[in-house]
């Protein structure tokens, strides 16, 4: 069986009170309802920087158009099998500042991007409420980079 590649590239974004982004839905995932809570990110198309797929992903995905990236958190490589066919994709994500709180209409390129809500997380919960270990990970590394900058706020 062939292997597919994939890179993609998200966000880890935190707001003003130091919350970190997840987006939250429920699929059907061979015909059985799974609700999920994700970090926003997607596939790196041609021509595009990890940075820009990153971006724009968070974006099209979650409606808040006011990102700036603040650090690279690294990649994961992780492999599955979905519908059949085997898969090997490579993840990169950036801590985000939201650098404006307001909020546009998402733009989601496939269904089930369009069944996403946002969901603010404190820090401390975030990387145990993420669906994948991936972007527990990754959640994870976001939160020790604020720790040691002092960027994390305390409410």
């Amino acid at each position: 069986m062939k292997t597919r590649q994939h890179r993609t590239a998200g966000g880890v974004v935190v707001d003003g009170g130091g919350r970190l982004l997840a987006l939250e839905r429920r699929v059907t995932r061979d015909g059985t309802p799974v609700h999920e809570i994700r970090l926003p990110k997607g596939h790196i198309d041609p021509g595009e920087t990890p940075e820009e797929a990153a971006v724009r992903e968070v974006r099209e995905e979650s409606g808040y158009q006011g990102l700036e990236i603040t650090a690279d958190l690294g990649e994961a490589e992780s492999e599955y099998t979905f519908q059949g066919a085997r898969h090997h994709r490579v993840e990169r994500y950036f801590l985000m500042r939201l650098t404006d709180p307001g909020r546009g209409a998402p733009q989601p390129v496939g269904e089930e991007e369009a069944l996403f809500s946002p969901l603010w997380l404190d820090p401390g919960e975030a990387a145990e409420r993420l669906t994948y270990p991936s972007e527990r990970e990754f959640a994870r590394r976001a939160v020790e980079r604020m720790a040691r900058r002092g960027d994390q706020r305390s409410d």
